[in-house]
This record gives structure tokens, sequence and C-alpha cells, in this order.
């Protein structure tokens, strides 16, 4: 049985990773210790992780006395724009099995030194991309698979999130293209293929007198090497909440809704099939709880020493993608410059 350590108990480590890791110790006991979690911040949240039935621990020294770093699992909710240090003194202590919160990191030249880490240290990694583990992405694969709409032909994605509160409090994604595209460009690659960079766009966010640089819209086309396009388009200052694939085929179409949120798990998926005697349209809503899913999986796999290379590698190529879309992108829209009474706010670098 694995126990399980925490760190960074910000809105990932505490509003998505302890909740769905909570529910899974009681519905499969047999994946974890009975030991309470470690959890470990750079500010002081002993009490935040007390309440929360964590265990607080001051630095990576404790929590090596504390447990046997051989059979824990560390969960990395730090922002990817502070993770590289992390992972050398991780690695230094021993700790083995780490899960990093999506994105893997927010450029390819540090990708290059976690990686060199994750080699040098033996370590194995996986990267929280949980829609590859959706009810919704095996169904849109499984009809690309089969062909039974025809060839694929397109894909595109809508990720509309009002983000607007949680952009002004922190820097810690450096631009819109870190915050929800790497979900919707790991499924991409899962149901298409690799991909090359056709075009990227970025805009602002503008809140009041403020101005927020490449954080307000995202824009990514991927022309993939077996045909079919992706278009992606993500707005973080949205008023509405929306995750929406769409795949054409030659002979259909399929419009997939992912969960919107993580008080409801549940996926939409809409089929309409052309002419002929199979014509038609059918609609189902199903279960999709697919960080559980995910967390689920990845715990077994680490109690039964499976390799993650294969998903470390999609992850790796996410980035890769991700930078090259950031280094060409146009900003469109109004420019980074503040107008007359505007403050441009500081983004991490």
């Amino acid at each position: 049985m694995l126990r399980t350590f925490i760190v960074g108990l910000g809105r990932a480590g505490m509003e998505l990773h302890w909740p769905v890791l909570r529910r899974l110790r009681e519905r499969s006991p047999w994946l974890f210790a009975d030991d309470p979690p470690l959890a470990l911040d750079a500010q002081d949240k002993r009490t935040v992780a007390e309440n929360a039935g964590l265990l607080p621990v001051s630095s990576l020294v404790e929590a090596g006395r504390l447990t046997d770093p051989e059979q824990t699992v560390v969960h990395v909710c730090t922002p990817p724009t502070a993770r590289l240090d992390l992972l050398r003194r991780l690695s230094a202590a021993g700790f083995r099995q780490i899960v990093m919160e999506k994105p893997l990191a927010a450029d390819a030249a540090t990708l290059a030194e976690i990686d060199e880490v994750r080699r040098s240290g033996d370590l194995r990694m996986v990267v929280v991309a949980h829609w590859l583990d959706s009810a919704l992405t095996r169904r849109l694969l499984e009809l690309t698979i089969t062909g039974e709409l025809g060839p694929l032909k397109s894909i595109s994605f809508a990720q509309l999130k009002p983000r607007l509160q949680r952009t002004l409090g922190s820097t810690g994604h450096p631009t819109a293209f870190d915050v929800e595209l790497p979900h919707s460009v790991g499924v991409a690659l899962r149901i298409a293929g690799d991909a090359k960079v056709a075009a990227a766009e970025l805009t602002d966010m503008r809140v009041g007198r403020l101005v927020v640089p490449g954080m307000g819209s995202a824009r990514l086309v991927l022309d993939h090497d077996s045909g079919p396009r992706t278009t992606i388009f993500s707005d973080l200052a949205s008023p509405v909440r929306e995750r929406r694939i769409e795949l054409e085929f030659a002979g259909g179409r399929a419009i997939g809704h992912f969960p919107g949120g993580e008080d409801d798990h549940f996926a939409h998926l809409t089929v309409s099939r052309g002419a002929g005697m199979a014509s038609g349209v059918s609609a189902d809503v199903f279960p999709d709880d697919a960080l559980s899913t995910f967390f689920s999986r990845v715990y077994e796999e680490f109690a039964d020493g499976i390799s993650f290379d294969e998903e470390f590698r999609l992850a790796n190529r996410v980035v890769e993608l991700l930078d090259e879309a950031k280094a060409s992108s146009v900003l469109t829209g109004p420019a980074v410059s503040a107008g007359p009474g505007e403050e441009v706010m500081k983004v991490a670098s």
C-alpha cells in the first residue's frame, strides 16, 4: 500500500487532488496506507492541512523521516514555473514516484532539465492528464479507430472558463496556453497523432483598470501528420463555462461536452450520422469522473511497478507544442501596453 504526500496546498492540491484521493481512500482502501497523507506548502498552511485530515510537515527532510519515500506517491501541485528545484530536492530525498500537475513545464528548456532529473534520479513520473482517461475521450477514440463515421477530417475544442479572480491573484501560469490547453492538446494527439503548430494567437486579460498580458484567450491550430486539423480556443475571461469537443468525420459528426466542474461528473455526446440506413442522431449522457479514474489507475500502476514512459513522452510533446505556440503566437486584440488609467500586471517569466 502507498502513502500520499501532497506538495502545494493551493487550488490543485486542496480542491482537486485531495478531495478525489480522499474518496478513493474510502472506495479502494487496499491501494492506500492507513497513515494520513503528508502535506507541505511554501507558506504556513498547517491549520488548513490539519483541518483537511492531512499531516503537515515543515520540510522534505521531515517528510522523509515520517514515511518511506520508496512507498510514497508525491503529488507536485505547485505552479509550472516552480517545479524544477523541487523535483531535484525530492529526488535527493529519495522520493521516486511523482504525480505532476499539468502542464509538465512552462517551456521547453525547463522540460529538458526536468527530464534529466527524471532520468538521473530514476523517477517514475506521470503528469495529470485525466482527459485521456475520460469516458468521453475513450468513446471518441473508438469512433475514430473503428472508422464508423469514415475518416477523421478535423477536431475543434472550445474551452471557456471564467478565471478572473485566480488570474489576478496568482502569476503561476505565464500565458493562457498553460491553463486549459494542456488537456485538449493531449486529447488531440491521442486521437489524431503527432502534429505541428500551424497558427497561434493570444489576447490580454482586461479587468477594469488591470491588464494581464497573454492571459485572456488563446487560439491554437495544429496540423496532424495523419491529415486532420485541430483548432483549439480557450477564453479565461469568459462569462460562461464550457468544455466542448467536436470531431468532424467524412460521414458524420460527434459533439461532446466534458464535465463542466468538480461538482458534476457527467459527460454528453451527440453523434450525427450521414445518409444511408444508419443515418440519424443519437445522444447520450453518462458518468465521467475522469480524475478519479486517472488517480485510481495511476496508484494501481505505481503499486504494480508499471512504467509511465509513454505517458511522459506524450506530456513532453504537449509542452513542446505549447512552447512553440507561445514563441510564434500573434497577440491580437488590445496591445499589452496599458491605456490611460490602466496598470499592467507582472506575470511569471
